[in-house]
Parts: structure tokens; sequence; C-alpha cells
């Protein structure tokens, strides 16, 4: 697994861990308003996932996304950032084989549009949404849900070698 695999499936699976997290909040707790990142946590999810979908198609040199119509529940958000992540892992890692990280798209949606590379903009992507995950889980902290995942990369690392243990230890039990 190499560096880009680590920070994809890091990214994936945390993102998918907070999510799951805010799974029981009611209506009112995913519109609560807080003095950080987009304000509520409804507000932050778009927010996060608009962003991989839309870089991902930015970076794809494909048309835009249709936004998504009205509030969407939490189902809705995992079921987009879901298809959202496999496809953005699939750009991301079509162009690292490809040798095609340094190669530049226009940014449509700047206002005169401009060049950007394909490594600047995975690394945004995924830096962005770490940034907006802590706001996530400061918010989730704060409107009581227990257990949040800590997000760093070293603990997804030791969950993914035990489901790989698992996984291994299940094949032999069922040959």
């Amino acid at each position: 697994m190499d560096l880009l695999d680590r920070l994809l499936g890091h990214e994936a699976w945390t993102t998918g861990q907070v999510l799951a997290s805010a799974a029981g909040l009611t209506e009112a707790q995913l519109d609560q308003d807080f003095d950080i990142g987009h304000r509520t946590v409804r507000a932050t999810f778009e927010h996060l996932i608009g962003n991989v979908e839309t870089w991902t198609d930015l970076m794809a040199g494909r048309p835009m996304r249709a936004d998504a119509p009205g509030p969407a529940a939490v189902a809705e958000f995992q079921r987009r950032y879901a298809a959202a992540a496999d496809d953005f892992g699939q750009v991301a890692r079509n162009r690292r084989d490809a040798g095609r990280l340094n190669d530049r798209y226009v940014d449509v949606l700047d206002s005169p549009p401009r060049e950007k590379s394909v490594g600047g903009t995975i690394l945004h992507v995924l830096t962005h949404n770490h940034q907006h995950r802590a706001e996530l889980l400061h918010m989730l902290q704060r409107l009581g849900c227990q257990d949040l995942v800590e997000g760093d990369v070293l603990s997804w690392e030791m969950q993914e070698r035990k489901e790989k243990e698992r996984d291994a230890s299940q094949e032999k039990g069922s040959t």
C-alpha cells in the first residue's frame, strides 16, 4: 500500500465513521447552530461531500453534478459520500498509475478560470476534509455523541490490519 492508498483509505473510513456517529441525530440536532465551520452538522457534511464531488468532476474534466435537492438526511449523506469517495479514489489512483499527478486541468469555477494540478487537488481535498471532520467531531461531541473516532491515520491503519487479520482467520476457518 503506497502513501496515496493510505491517505484515500483513511479519508473514506474516517469520514464514514463520522457519518455513522451522526446517524442517530435528530433533525434539530443536525441543524443546531455552532460557532464553528459551516455552523451546523448538516451544512458541514453538505460542504464536505459537495467538495469531493466538485473537485473530482473538475479533475476528470466532466460536467459538474447537480446540487442535491433540499436538506439531506444522514443516510443520504452516507450514500452520496460512499459514491463520491469511490469516484475520487478511482480518479486519483488512475492518475497516479498513469504517472499523471502533475497534469494540469482548468478550474472553470474560478473567475477567471485557472489551471490547477491534479496532485495538488488530491491533497487539497484530503486536507480540506480533515479540517471539516475535526469541526464535525467537535459539534458531535457537543451534541453528546459517544465513542467518537479519533480520526488519525495510525488508528485507521491499526483498524485496517485488524480487519485483514480477521478476514484471513475467517478464510482459514471456512476451508
